[in-house]
């Protein structure tokens, strides 16, 4: 993936977790990752850190995970951030995908989950709980929030492609599950782009997510 390869020589990713056990457990999943320069300086040290990749933050109370957000953002405005928090609803972990996070890990997740959670952001997907991408998917299905002059008009095929995208498939993953050739998801990828105006896969993943892009499916293929 042109992203993967991208960062393939170094990642650089910051971890600002407030519980000190919370930190140690994150620090040592992420030292233990090929490629990673790890920056653990305080939210003060990443929001000075240059050529920030992705941003791991760990918050005991909910209401600041978007006002960190929010400053990272201003600081860094490329940089990808993962949130770790404790529970959180469906509604919850699409608010914080909405602020800019780009990946939400429950509090109690495994250490394997902790590193592909990173690997798939680092690729420019979405990392969230199955349930809460399968509402996203549902409301992309049923039609979002642009008005119906603006909407991008997706087939039932760009749609099923779209769907496999938010859940951080490959272009040949995705070309599997669909019996298709992997030229024709690109194809379908670029026409998704192109009605979108975005320029990369990235940005239609997140956009599709944060603005539950639909409006109906038009004609299939």
């Amino acid at each position: 993936m042109e992203e993967a390869r991208k960062y393939a020589q170094r990642l650089r990713v910051g971890l600002f977790a407030v519980e000190p056990i919370r930190r140690a457990g994150l620090r040592s999943i992420l030292e233990e990752m090929p490629s990673i320069e790890l920056i653990d300086a305080g939210l003060d040290g990443l929001l000075a850190a240059e050529a920030l990749h992705i941003a791991v933050i760990s918050l005991m109370v909910r209401s600041e995970v978007l006002t960190t957000i929010e400053r990272l953002r201003a600081a860094t405005p490329a940089v990808r951030i993962i949130v770790m928090s404790e529970g959180g609803d469906d509604e919850s972990v699409i608010t914080t995908i909405l602020a800019g996070a780009k990946g939400y890990l429950q509090d109690n997740a495994e250490p394997a989950e902790v590193a592909r959670a990173v690997e798939v952001v680092a690729s420019g997907s979405i990392w969230a709980p199955r349930r809460t991408l399968s509402m996203l998917v549902d409301r992309m299905v049923d039609g979002g929030t642009f008005s119906q002059r603006t909407a991008p008009q997706f087939t039932h095929r760009e749609l099923e492609v779209l769907q496999l995208l938010v859940f951080a498939r490959s272009n040949r993953e995705i070309a599997e599950a669909l019996g298709i050739e992997v030229r024709t998801v690109k194809s379908y990828v670029g026409r998704m782009m192109r009605k979108v105006g975005v320029g990369n896969r990235i940005a239609l993943s997140i956009h599709a997510a944060k603005h539950a892009l639909g409006g109906g499916p038009g004609k299939s293929n």
